[in-house]
């Protein structure tokens, strides 16, 4: 009983549809940590940067402001998207926000690489699971069809069998959706900060000063 209950007995148990499963569940663990530790080592803080980069505008540092978000390209998501604003000054205000709105979409599709395949896992995952167990009970009826006698245990264990497919897949599912929807709103939250600090660092290079201090 107890190696029943335990993940090697319950994957025996669980028949040939067991081993896409566990592709499925290693691929969502694998996609799930590496977005994880993607977003956590791309610096996603927009308004500590923005701040920063408005200050320097504020005191005609435009070229200091540059040279930082330069360096900081490569780790800071948001360094390239307030590049962009800086780099186009001269382009005026339509300008300036296309190439900080072109920026920004390549910066969001790098964030948001790999989420179709765990909203693709969160689906075939049950539906995987779903499809061992009709052919699990399949088998089972077929059993107690062939059998001589009939009895409750029989038909219980038939079912219990064909139904850990389907378990297996509902919880792969539930921590692919899980997980892709805390990302999705960090990315979301992303674009939003981003969006603002954009609007603000064009409106602030576009207002003239003496306008501004009033």
């Amino acid at each position: 009983m107890t190696n029943e209950w335990s993940l090697i007995g319950l994957f025996e148990l669980g028949g040939p549809f067991m081993w896409p499963l566990l592709v499925f569940s290693v691929a969502t663990l694998a996609l799930i940590i590496e977005r994880v530790i993607y977003l956590f080592w791309h610096n996603m803080n927009v308004n500590q940067l923005k701040n920063h980069v408005m200050s320097l505008v504020r005191e005609n540092r435009i070229n200091e402001a540059r040279a930082d978000l330069g360096v900081m390209d490569r780790r800071n998501t948001s360094a390239s998207i307030l590049l962009a604003v800086l780099n186009n000054t001269r382009g005026g205000e339509t300008r300036m926000e296309k190439a900080a709105e072109a920026e920004a979409m390549e910066r969001i599709r790098r964030c948001e690489n790999g989420f179709n395949y765990l909203t693709a896992l969160a689906s075939l995952s049950p539906l995987t699971g779903f499809l061992g167990t009709v052919s699990g009970m399949i088998g089972a009826f077929r059993s107690i069809a062939n059998a001589d006698e009939v009895n409750a245990q029989l038909v219980a264990n038939g079912i219990y069998e064909a139904l850990i497919t389907t378990v297996f897949g509902l919880c792969i599912a539930i921590v692919a959706l899980v997980a892709y929807n805390l990302l999705i709103q960090r990315v979301d939250t992303f674009a939003a900060d981003v969006t603002k600090a954009v609007s603000d660092l064009v409106s602030l290079i576009t207002t003239p000063e003496d306008e501004e201090s009033r």
